[in-house]
């Protein structure tokens, strides 16, 4: 063991350097103690990487899955044209009618956003000549690229472009039940490329959406431009919806206080004429359960770790005691209490540094494996293996700070030790 004879001017980082040698050194006398003393901390880490990564994991995941297949993200902005006082509809004056100006404008002034979009709803007779079939629909004017933000499944075919919007292309979009309800016999698929008529107006079929569970009723989709030919008639016509799409579920309430802001800018009064739309209250119950699945799978990890800086702090004492005899001359020819107490305490972060990267190795096989697995049995592709520089950072400060505060404890006793009982331990 080196040590520093008494009388020795040796500055402290010399001596700190000196002690963190001697602790290394021990540690490759003894392999098999430091390979116990490393394999609690690399089951604790090893089980905070996975854990933190199958977390960030599925917390893409969901959002993932929240931001195809629902609407929690959405922001609807829609003019009202009358309001209800004392349970008698009264109408609004001076309502605002928003344009697309209004949409390019909001587009540009509102940064958090995945999509942006106008629509108009109403009703007209849809015939497809093949057959004779006619239906009464639902339809909906948008301009290109409200499906980024409704996020409907396609079973075939495609849906408008920014250039076919623009030119009000005689494009349509069919529902599912629409399509099989006009195709008859022929099937649905036929229907894509065909011709129906709207109010008259000849337009192509090229997209049709696959079936929801549960879906009644018939709808179409066409470029916002032929609202003023194919919705004539209808009230909806005054008031054109701007819909916004949030880049994630927490963005959701900037975006509202945004547009309220952009709202007061333009429009006196608009808090009695416009109706700003979130799903607040399923908002808050997805954002809460997203927080308290981290939370709580951090904890399963934490205390995993703790076990492990348990188990260092065990073998790091039956250490001291085993080296008892060892300490008390290394005393007793000039070596201080300080100098014992960093020994060891190397010791402990030296076997939590090394653990900490096994560790996250072996967290990285794990949560990839499991992975695998979770796409395989359940079929969620779209659930992807992610390792962080957060997490290793988080893991690595872990692992270190155990070997700190469970190394402290042995490092101090060593340290006092009284030289003459120490050697004449047994």
């Amino acid at each position: 063991m080196t040590v520093t004879p008494r009388g020795t001017h040796v500055p402290g980082l010399s001596n700190v350097l000196s002690a963190a040698i001697v602790g290394i050194g021990s540690l490759r006398e003894n392999p098999l103690r430091t390979m116990l003393s490393t394999l609690g901390v690399i089951i604790g880490v090893g089980a905070l990487v996975s854990v933190l990564s199958l977390s960030d994991a599925m917390q893409r995941f969901v959002r993932g899955e929240v931001s195809r297949t629902t609407d929690l993200q959405n922001v609807a902005i829609q003019a009202q044209t009358q309001v209800m006082v004392q349970g008698v509809a009264t109408p609004v004056r001076n309502y605002p009618v928003f344009t697309l100006r209004d949409l390019d404008d909001i587009q540009s002034g509102i940064t958090p956003l995945t999509g942006a979009g106008m629509m108009l709803a109403g009703s007209a007779r849809v015939t497809y000549p093949r057959t004779g079939n006619q239906r009464q629909v639902n339809i909906t004017a948008s301009t290109a690229g409200v499906e980024k933000i409704s996020s409907p499944r396609l079973l075939s075919g495609r849906f408008f472009t920014g250039t076919e919007a623009s030119r009000n292309a005689p494009v349509i979009v069919l529902s599912y039940l629409l399509a099989e309800e006009l195709a008859a016999e022929r099937g649905v698929h036929s229907m894509l490329g065909a011709f129906v008529r709207v109010h008259g107006i000849p337009m192509e079929v090229i997209g049709i959406l696959a079936l929801n569970k549960g879906e009644r009723g018939y709808a179409a989709t066409v470029p916002f431009a032929a609202a003023a030919t194919l919705l004539s008639g209808t009230t909806s016509l005054r008031t054109p919806t701007l819909l916004l799409k949030a880049t994630s579920v927490e963005d959701v309430q900037r975006v509202k206080r945004d547009v309220e802001d952009w709202l007061a800018t333009r429009y006196r009064g608009w808090e009695t004429s416009v109706r700003i739309s979130t799903r607040e209250g399923m908002l808050d119950q997805a954002t809460q359960g997203l927080a308290i699945m981290k939370v709580f799978l951090g904890v399963l990890a934490g205390i995993s770790l703790l076990v492990g800086g348990i188990g260092i702090m065990n073998i790091m004492l039956a250490s001291v005691t085993e080296r008892t005899r060892e300490i008390g001359i290394s005393k007793a020819i000039g070596a201080r209490s300080r100098d014992i107490q960093w020994q060891f305490l190397t010791e402990a972060v030296a076997v939590s540094c090394f653990g900490s990267t096994a560790g996250v190795l072996l967290g990285a096989v794990i949560s990839a494996g499991t992975l695998v697995g979770i796409r395989r049995w359940f079929g969620a592709e779209h659930m992807t293996f992610i390792l962080t520089p957060g997490t290793v950072l988080v893991a690595a400060a872990a692992a270190v700070t155990i070997g700190v505060v469970f190394g402290t404890y042995p490092a101090r006793r060593a340290g006092r030790l009284s030289p003459i009982d120490a050697i004449r331990h047994e």
